[in-house]
């Protein structure tokens, strides 16, 4: 994590585990005195400690993490945390495990028992891939818009276990961690069903691009907002082979919304039509916007049209833009995808059909795209 210059998340594990286990891997990490294990980590080549902040206490505890009530799991993470001590001038930020999807009965029983004992409440959700599974790269225009469908019901997801939130915790001390997101399609013909190793699209893009824009929009309560798997797995960042790695769709729109790193949220109002079949209307466009420190403003726009262009009219209310640039991912295909053949068939590019009128702009973005804007607002 060093090495990456970022902040590791560490899970610690309740399903087969112990208190002391993980009291035990706490002071390993953190704790500058003499003890065994701060002596074990001297033996192990680190003499002094490491800093972490992000703990988790257990991990999809409802489910495979031990397929625990919430009243349980409630109980046993107060003691757990009870343990999970701050050594060293460290300050740990419990992380305690909330529920999947739309299950916030969970949620709610897990706030309101050990709240007190927390800094942070993970829930997960993924988008899947329909009711007939396809490989990532076999996507009808069907398929985009109900998949599309799904990853905007984050919307609600967020919204619902907020509110259970908002129920204990007004004043917003606790933040929601949404730890585990995205697509979840079948695995790639010839490679090993449990690797979980899928292909990642234009799709999966939109997918990541909307999901994002979400989690922006609700910054008050997200604290933090990770796609799981990083290499290879699901919805991934990076496809390895050997020495070879290609840069996925979604490694782009992350990159893309680096901009928003340490901004304020500004809120946004969005009036659009719909697109898609009857049984899948979606919105056609999505959107979220910030004002960073050098009073640059940055609009992320998600065209969910699989074929029409959008011409979107913006308004930024109190402010003038002087300039503008912008960055584009779009494809001929919704399937367009990078693999090792082929590595840069699917990467950003400069983007410049918008046009700037007073107090807003004007944009052309092209069907089935992300696009991030970058605003130089009148001194």
């Amino acid at each position: 994590c060093s090495q990456l210059g970022c902040e590791p998340y560490i899970c610690g594990n309740v399903g087969s585990g112990t208190v002391r286990e993980m009291q035990e891997w706490v002071e390993y990490i953190t704790f500058a005195g003499k003890s065994p294990v701060a002596d074990l980590r001297r033996k192990n080549g680190r003499k002094e400690p490491w800093r972490i902040k992000y703990w988790a206490v257990g991990n999809e505890n409802w489910g495979c993490g031990g397929n625990m009530r919430a009243e349980y799991y409630a109980d046993l993470y107060r003691r757990f945390a009870t343990y999970l001590r701050d050594f060293s001038g460290n300050r740990l930020y419990r992380i305690a495990c909330g529920g999947y999807g739309d299950n916030v009965s969970y949620t709610e029983t897990v706030i309101r028992n050990a709240g007190r004992n927390m800094q942070g409440l993970s829930i997960h959700y993924y988008c899947g891939s329909g009711k007939k599974p396809r490989v990532a790269t076999a996507f009808t225009t069907e398929d985009w818009y109900a998949q599309l469908k799904r990853a905007l019901h984050m919307e609600e997801v967020v919204r619902k276990h907020s509110e259970v939130m908002d129920k204990y915790d007004p004043r917003k001390r606790i933040g929601l961690i949404v730890d585990e997101w995205g697509a979840w399609h079948k695995v790639e013909p010839g490679t090993n069903p449990r690797f979980l190793y899928q292909q990642n699209t234009l799709h999966d893009a939109l997918v990541a691009g909307v999901t994002l824009n979400i989690l922006n929009n609700h910054a008050d309560r997200v604290k933090m907002a990770n796609i799981a798997q990083t290499a290879n797995v699901l919805q991934a960042m990076v496809l390895t082979r050997g020495e070879l790695m290609v840069l996925t769709p979604t490694y782009y729109v992350f990159k893309m919304y680096t901009v928003h790193h340490d901004a304020t949220l500004l809120p946004v109002r969005v009036s659009c039509p719909s697109c898609g079949p009857e049984t899948d209307k979606v919105p056609a466009l999505n959107a979220s916007a910030s004002l960073d420190g050098r009073g640059t403003v940055h609009i992320s726009l998600c065209n969910l049209d699989a074929e029409k262009p959008l011409q979107v009219a913006c308004t930024l209310e109190g402010a003038a833009p002087q300039e503008a640039k912008g960055v584009l991912l779009t494809a001929p295909s919704i399937n367009a995808h990078n693999d090792f053949d082929d590595p840069e068939a699917l990467v950003p590019t400069s983007f410049s059909d918008f046009k700037i009128e007073g107090s807003g702009l004007t944009v052309n973005l092209p069907g089935k795209c992300v696009a991030v804007l970058s605003l130089s607002l009148e001194k």
